[in-house]
């Protein structure tokens, strides 16, 4: 007996793949619109996060070495001996942090000193990389709580 063949075929219809996409779609427009702002919180948490402990780092330095490296040395001086710098036995082998952070933006952290803040002022100009600013444009600074 010869096989019969069936008059529908196996598959999607069009309305049902366009159903689903539409499904997706208004999924990823609410995985945006609710994930995107907590991105930019955290990367303001990350960057006042570095900025403390960049301060510590500088303290521990400060108590070995019996002052804040110069403004020119920066937090370069945090991970090796600035050249020229007295009592240069009292270094810590290995420097006071494993590694630099950049702030979340991908520039460098400012360190002052003597800062017009505090002894020592480190910041960051925020996201978009300009001194002062609202928001999330503001700078993250280390005078600030």
């Amino acid at each position: 007996m010869p096989k019969t063949r069936k008059n529908n075929e196996d598959g999607f219809t069009l309305v049902e793949v366009m159903v689903v996409m539409v499904i997706i779609g208004l999924l990823a427009t609410f995985v945006v619109i609710n994930v995107l702002p907590s991105q930019d919180k955290a990367m303001v948490q990350k960057a006042k996060g570095d900025i403390r402990l960049l301060e510590q780092a500088m303290e521990m330095y400060r108590l070995d070495m019996l002052d804040y490296p110069e403004e020119d040395a920066g937090l370069k001086a945090l991970r090796a001996l600035p050249a020229g710098t007295p009592n240069s036995e009292r270094y810590r082998t290995g420097g006071y942090v494993k590694f630099l952070p950049q702030d979340p933006w991908g520039r460098d952290y400012i360190y002052r000193y003597p800062g017009e803040h505090g002894v020592i002022d480190i910041y960051s100009y925020g996201q978009d990389g300009e001194e002062g600013g609202e928001g999330l444009a503001a700078d993250i600074v280390s005078w600030d709580p």
